[in-house]
């Protein structure tokens, strides 16, 4: 059985079944910048998330908009999907259509429509003369539910140490699939268009994703943090692997195997020399005042939000000394027995770009269920990390803003992801197969909320700042 359920303009506390569905995680349907959960939809451009009707099936009604509810789904794996298209020509109509394959036809045809338009007004917007040479943006077709990679994938491609690697990896003598190759083949595809502008499919990388992954083989909503991390650990584990098997083969210049310890620690990657930087642990007993570190390598920083503060407070605040006492006691080696002590986590090791990941999911036991925090928190584009960080080699490094993550909703499973990028010297939108043309100033409007009621909200979920040095 598969029901479908609209309203519009309905008068506040009209009924309304509720349902729920596993492709979206929650009981009412709830819209994000682009329109359903992710689906690539563009929303309508006279009006912002709230455009769509969104949260629970009261403040819905309450609105007077839109709302869809879902009953459940027989399989998320099985490609039932939704699909939902506003038409603007001075009001919203609504079409249904039932099955994965027609909406990606009827996606495919949206696209074939729009694409020239937007691909030419983007053009013109910012001019031949300003166009920066090599560059091409591109926006990337949702497969059902990928927004979430999208938009890491368009950060990622908009860092450029990152994609030089991509695509001097691309450009070596070539090796079995895997993520890696795949990615390579999507960065090589865009630096490659004859066009300046336009969209492609990651068709291929986002199978091989499915393949690989059993938690992203499906048409449900993922974390862009979890991904990103993901894909970051499987590309340099892919580059381990290789290296390790070059030695063994004899084809690098060292060629030596190490055979006292199999289990040494892996050389790192460019992935690391990008990304990582280190964490120290330190705890200091009261008693004898003996100081304990230990090391911690990381490829993203998370950091937990505040209402109405900074990502430079958040940062100061992920290094606040913490007490240890009564049944937290520290065990002292010196002393050896359990002591109150004091412990805190500094960065030791600035990475070359900086990954911050804000916590802005947090489960409220009350409810059951992670809820959004959509906190207001300002990111500067200038951000300089004095008295965040112990790094003894540059404690006063600068990072500049060069790509944001956004999440759009009100929970982790459910709503939208678009990213924001730096290209040169100016700002872009990329909401799935849809590119925009940004003023800097528009980046405030993704802070955050300034109201501690969870919400749905556009705000900054992975921040990606990238060293000057």
């Amino acid at each position: 059985m598969l029901e479908e359920i609209f309203c519009w303009n309905l008068p506040a506390g009209a009924p309304g079944p509720l349902h729920q569905c596993l492709f979206s995680g929650l009981a009412r349907q709830e819209v994000g910048r682009s329109g359903p959960l992710g689906s690539g939809l563009p929303r309508p451009r006279n009006g912002r998330a709230g455009s769509w009707a969104s949260g629970d099936a009261d403040h819905s009604r309450a609105l007077g908009r839109w709302c869809v509810c879902r009953p459940v789904c027989s399989s998320a794996r099985r490609p039932s999907a939704i699909l939902i298209l506003a038409l603007r020509d001075g009001f919203y109509e609504v079409m249904l259509l039932l099955g994965y394959r027609t909406q990606q036809a009827f996606h495919a045809l949206l696209r074939k429509k729009n694409k020239g338009a937007n691909a030419s007004a983007l053009e013109k917007e910012i001019g031949p003369e300003q166009f920066p040479v090599n560059e091409h943006y591109f926006g990337l077709v949702n497969f059902g539910n990928t927004c979430y990679c999208n938009s890491v994938l368009q950060a990622l491609y908009f860092c450029r140490p990152f994609r030089e690697k991509v695509l001097a990896y691309k450009s070596q003598p070539r090796k079995k699939e895997s993520l890696l190759t795949c990615l390579a083949d999507l960065f090589h595809s865009i630096a490659t268009q004859k066009k300046k502008v336009g969209v492609i499919p990651p068709k291929k990388f986002i199978t091989r994703l499915r393949k690989e992954n059993e938690l992203f083989d499906n048409y449900m909503q993922q974390d862009a943090h979890e991904f990103l991390n993901y894909l970051l650990n499987t590309i340099a584990d892919i580059l381990q692997e290789e290296r390790k098997q070059e030695k063994q083969n004899g084809r690098l210049p060292n060629g030596n195997i190490d055979t006292e310890n199999n289990h040494s620690t892996p050389d790192p990657t460019w992935v690391h020399e990008i990304f990582q930087g280190t964490l120290t642990n330190e705890t200091r007993c009261l008693t004898c005042e003996t100081i304990s570190s230990k090391d911690e390598d990381f490829l993203d920083l998370s950091v937990d939000v505040e209402q109405n503060t900074s990502i430079t407070h958040c940062l100061r605040g992920f290094s606040n000394t913490e007490t240890l006492c009564s049944e937290y006691k520290y065990y002292c080696e010196e002393c050896r027995s359990k002591q109150e002590a004091h412990k805190r986590m500094k960065v030791k090791k600035l990475p070359m770009i900086l990954a911050l990941h804000l916590k802005r999911f947090k489960y409220m036991d009350q409810l059951h269920r992670y809820t959004k925090l959509s906190y207001r928190v300002v990111f500067p584009l200038e951000l300089r990390l004095f008295n965040t960080s112990g790094d003894a080699t540059n404690p006063d490094r600068m990072y500049d803003l060069v790509a944001v993550v956004v999440h759009c909703g009100s929970g982790p499973n459910r709503g939208h992801y678009i990213a924001i990028v730096k290209s040169h010297d100016f700002w872009l939108l990329f909401d799935d197969d849809i590119v925009e043309k940004i003023d800097a100033q528009a980046i405030e409007e993704f802070y955050g909320l300034t109201s501690d009621i969870s919400k749905n909200s556009e705000s900054g979920y992975i921040l990606f700042y990238q060293s000057r040095d």
